[in-house]
């Protein structure tokens, strides 16, 4: 598969810079932080790193409301700093793609600043405006996901502005041609200054409904949103009109044009709508994205059925496009918190890499999931995250999964010599870098392993995918490329299971991979807690 584009197979390691590690000393990780650990990332055997936001932002929402894309936050560094992290990246082989948020600003970005002075301006129609109702209320039901309404008053221009997230984040008004164009402008920035790809932030959201249609109502047993919380408002609704409007295909293929201007681009997708499987089809399909992810293995359910139910869905929905998977990130607890409830361990943080890895398509890794880290828990004092500190203590937020990387025993686990923008869990600190390196048992070397072998596996790369029939808590499916077929069988529990044989052809047991064993005995296949087979057909 020599002729494939990079990113198909490709493991790409999420890194959210903020957590990373601070250089400068102010408690905050920087562009230098990720430079000087780029021989551990290279280490782990991905190939591509996604960096969350460090453009100017007054991290209101932390880099994810943007005040000029096209420059670095002085928090983060230089814009000189982005280039020699690029160059050091390329160096050692490590693909660079960096997160852009397109459907929204900051309400400090010049555009927003001369869009909410009046009516008449050259900005005036770049954000979504509306007139109130009769009786002063907001222009339609829409719901912000940070909550109440998506709707704010700007008294200057007598209207309401569309914000999907926090007031301080203004949606742009896609439907003005002159909008679609500075956005690709801005991306067409980073491109000439050399990046791999991007990762597009909610980008179903660009385009609303310029009818401005109320929301209908969600019957409470369906009411279970993906990557917010249940009893969020937000999730009262079926949100049919504030997103995944039919105008932004033709935007995408717009995109895609200016992409397939430069060699070896990627574009991942983020995609949270109503049935985000279907969106994630329908946005890979023809001429748009290469890949997209939704929050479908970012739930609660760790069952077989429902992770096989899940990928055979997508498998059937998206015959063209190319898939990407993620089960832990910067926005939801962490997966071994999640699916661990508790039980966490080495053998458990490895098998889901690899389970994960060994499902068609790409992948994305967050920071710490090759270190075994668990969600922290933080006191109300110490949140960050305004989404967390609106709705605490229904729902916490998303600081649990934002604590700072921890690289050694020192002071704050080694990521500062200042006190960090969150605390480092004492429980992180027993898991760093340094500690697990020298452990041939650990999380973190269980995980190198894993990666080299996969390399070694073009099948898991690149082949097809079909799912067998198995019982509870077993995950199997095959892979196959050519005239290659590799069996992945994955006991989802920490207890041991005997269960027969998923396939009745023989099959050779494959090595090496560095996960929990299972084995064939007698004819009955055993898979010891968190264990693993990997095995050719033949």
């Amino acid at each position: 598969m020599t002729n494939s584009p990079w990113w198909r197979g490709a493991v790409i390691y999420q890194i959210y810079p903020r957590s990373f590690l601070d250089t400068n000393g102010d408690g905050v990780g920087d562009l230098q932080g990720i430079i000087e650990r780029l021989d551990y990332v290279a280490s782990l055997g991905v190939d591509a790193i996604w960096v969350a936001p460090f453009f100017k932002s007054p991290m209101a929402d932390f880099g994810y409301d943007i005040a000029d894309p096209c420059d670095v936050d002085p928090l983060f560094g230089t814009l000189g700093d982005f280039d020699r992290l690029l160059g050091e990246a390329h160096a050692r082989g490590i693909k660079v793609m960096i997160d852009q948020v397109l459907s929204h600003t900051s309400d400090e970005h010049a555009w927003f600043k001369e869009s909410k002075q009046g009516r008449d301006n050259p900005k005036a129609d770049w954000y979504v405006w509306a007139d109130a109702n009769e009786d002063g209320t907001p222009p339609n039901n829409w719901l912000s996901i940070f909550g109440g309404s998506a709707w704010q008053w700007e008294p200057r221009r007598g209207q309401y502005y569309l914000h999907n997230f926090l007031a301080s984040q203004p949606d742009l008004n896609f439907h003005n041609p002159d909008v679609r164009a500075a956005v690709l402008d801005n991306l067409r920035f980073w491109l000439d200054r050399g990046v791999d790809g991007f990762r597009l932030d909610s980008i179903n959201f660009c385009f609303h409904d310029a009818q401005l249609r109320d929301n209908p109502a969600k019957p409470k047993a369906m009411r279970t949103g993906r990557g917010f919380s249940a009893d969020n408002p937000y999730a009262f609704q079926y949100h049919f009109h504030n997103n995944t409007q039919p105008e932004n295909l033709a935007f995408l293929q717009d995109l895609r044009a200016l992409m397939d201007r430069y060699p070896n681009i990627a574009t991942l997708g983020e995609i949270s709508s109503e049935d985000s499987l279907a969106t994630m089809a329908e946005y890979t399909s023809g001429s748009r994205l290469h890949m997209g992810y939704s929050f479908e293995l970012l739930t609660n359910d760790f069952s077989a059925a429902y992770i096989r139910d899940t990928v055979r869905a997508l498998e059937a929905k998206m015959t063209e496009g190319w898939p990407c998977w993620a089960i832990s990130n910067h926005d939801v607890e962490r997966v071994l918190s999640r699916w661990g409830k508790g039980r966490a361990s080495a053998a458990m943080a490895n098998q889901l890499t690899a389970m994960v890895c060994a499902l068609r398509g790409s992948v994305c890794v967050y920071q710490g999931e090759e270190l075994g880290l668990t969600e922290a828990e933080l006191p109300y004092e110490a949140l960050r995250d305004p989404y967390g500190i609106t709705f605490w203590p229904e729902f916490k937020g998303r600081d649990g999964c934002r604590t700072p990387m921890p690289w050694d025993d020192g002071e704050h686990a080694g990521f500062s010599r200042a006190t960090p923008w969150l605390p480092v869990p004492t429980e992180h600190g027993a898991l760093n870098v340094a500690y697990q390196q020298d452990d041939p048992a650990s999380a973190l070397n269980g995980y190198r392993r894993f990666m080299r072998w996969r390399r070694e596996q073009p099948a898991l790369r690149h082949g097809s995918i079909r799912f067998l029939e198995t019982p509870e808590p077993v995950l199997a499916f095959v892979r196959e490329l050519g005239d290659e077929r590799l069996l992945a069988v994955f006991n989802l529990s920490a207890a041991a299971v005997e269960c027969a044989p998923p396939l009745s052809d023989a099959l050779q047991p494959l090595q090496g991979h560095g996960l929990v064993e299972g084995a064939m005995n007698g004819g009955r296949l055993n898979l010891p807690a968190h264990g693993s087979l990997f095995a050719r057909v033949v």
